[in-house]
């Protein structure tokens, strides 16, 4: 089976390389010269563990990327991987997808075969149908169910571990309006399928839509969820930690995500759950917990700087942000809490030096008037006060001693030397 992938995104890429890695011939086409000419060189245009192993395994051979949408012509199915920004309302901004399905659609149109498009893109209920479908069919020439097929197969790729999480996941989920469609997505998962620990979930495509964003908007709930008992218990001088780690035993709720601290981001979590939000008030329904949810997220990032205050005068006082991703292991971000937490220490007038192993150049174009250090230990030196914005391994067991004053207000819970400074403060410990 021959694959081509619309978008050479984190998913995209991701997707492409896989599927490479599993023997299918798959074209990647991208609208970015650069883009395609790091793929085809052997490169990963982004950093994601085990990424650029099999790019640089397959690029040549049964991995290629182009710029020219007629190479879907040569391929069984097309995954549509393209960007599905929030506007200032929250809502999805969708004129890449329909740039991109007009593109698509005008490919198609000299194909006289089969041809199966898959919306992998994270998009609201009815998009596939309703936006996609239509523009697929105006341009192409073809009806839908009659030489062209369309399905929804969400994807629940995590940064850091989003190889891992196509190869080996808990679900696939395919959405689909024919027996035909899915018959194709069976067979192009089979290899993954075979694992036992994977579920298969077939379903309509509104329902594949949805299952996205409940997916995330519970997780994201969850995680603010512990982040407000873990502001609650540090209230009562309780370890959070401790008493959720004896909460996740309930088989009901499990142990992952129970660590508060500083919040969600990352390019999933705040627009799905924005979107959601956004798409439900169209539809005159008021989510009020998802509200709750993105409130008491936002207010993490506050909390720490205001707990730094209460140690040291932040007007012209030097400190370390370390980490500046919104997560370890990956080099995203977007809608890092660590971005929050700069811009108050930045409004309260305080000299910025922050580090981060992989993510500097994604933060200084935003923020270029602070000092970045080329280590975790020099950005401490001489500092008055450090945050701790994201648990990258290498900050455990970190030496303190270089600081002006050893004051540290950890938001992630590092392993760390309590005892070694001066003033240590855990955000929900």
């Amino acid at each position: 089976m021959n694959v081509s992938i619309v978008g050479s995104g984190y998913v995209g890429t991701t997707i492409a390389a896989c599927l490479a890695d599993l023997g299918y011939d798959v074209t990647n086409v991208e609208i970015d010269d650069e883009i395609v000419a790091t793929i085809n060189a052997g490169e990963a245009p982004i950093h994601e563990s085990g990424l650029e192993q099999r790019i640089a395994d397959h690029a040549g051979t049964n991995l290629r990327a182009t710029t020219d949408y007629d190479a879907v012509r040569d391929t069984d199915v097309t995954f549509l991987c393209l960007p599905t920004p929030q506007s200032e309302s929250g809502s999805l901004d969708l004129a890449i997808m329909r740039a991109g399905a007009e593109s698509l659609g005008r490919a198609l149109a000299d194909k006289d075969s089969e041809h199966l498009v898959v919306v992998k893109s994270t998009v609201l209920p009815g998009t596939t149908e309703d936006v996609v479908g239509p523009i697929l069919e105006a341009e192409s020439g073809t009806e839908i169910g009659d030489g062209l097929e369309l399905a929804m197969n969400p994807e629940f790729l995590r940064m850091g571990t989003a190889v891992e999480d196509f190869l080996e996941p808990d679900k696939v989920v395919l959405g689909t309006a024919s027996e035909g469609a899915a018959a194709t997505l069976r067979e192009l998962y089979a290899p993954i399928l075979a694992r036992e620990e994977t579920d298969l979930v077939e379903t309509d495509i509104r329902e594949a839509e949805l299952i996205k964003y409940a997916n995330n908007a519970f997780l994201a709930s969850k995680v603010s969820l512990v982040n407000e008992l873990g502001n609650i218990a540090r209230e009562y001088d309780a370890d959070a930690y401790e008493v959720l780690e004896a909460v996740g035993l309930d088989d009901r709720v499990s142990e992952r995500f129970m660590r508060s601290g500083l919040g969600w981001g990352g390019s999933c979590f705040p627009k799905d759950v924005n979107a959601l939000r956004a798409g439900a008030r169209e539809q005159g329904y008021d989510p009020e917990l998802l509200d709750a949810t993105v409130a008491v997220n936002d207010e993490q990032p506050r909390r720490l700087v205001a707990l730094l205050e209460e140690h040291v005068a932040l007007e012209g006082a030097r400190i370390a942000v370390l980490g500046l991703s919104f997560k370890p292991g990956t080099d995203d971000v977007r809608k890092s809490r660590a971005l929050d937490v700069i811009e108050q220490l930045r409004d309260r007038g305080a000299e910025i030096v922050a580090y981060d192993p992989v993510a500097i150049e994604n933060v200084r174009p935003d923020f270029p008037e602070i000092e970045y250090a080329e280590s975790a230990e020099s950005a401490l030196e001489g500092a008055d006060g450090a945050v701790v914005a994201t648990d990258w391994p290498e900050f455990d067991d970190l030496s303190f001693e270089g600081m002006a004053r050893s004051v540290v207000v950890d938001g992630r819970r590092i392993e760390i030397d309590e005892e070694s400074l001066e003033v240590y403060e855990g955000l929900t410990w």
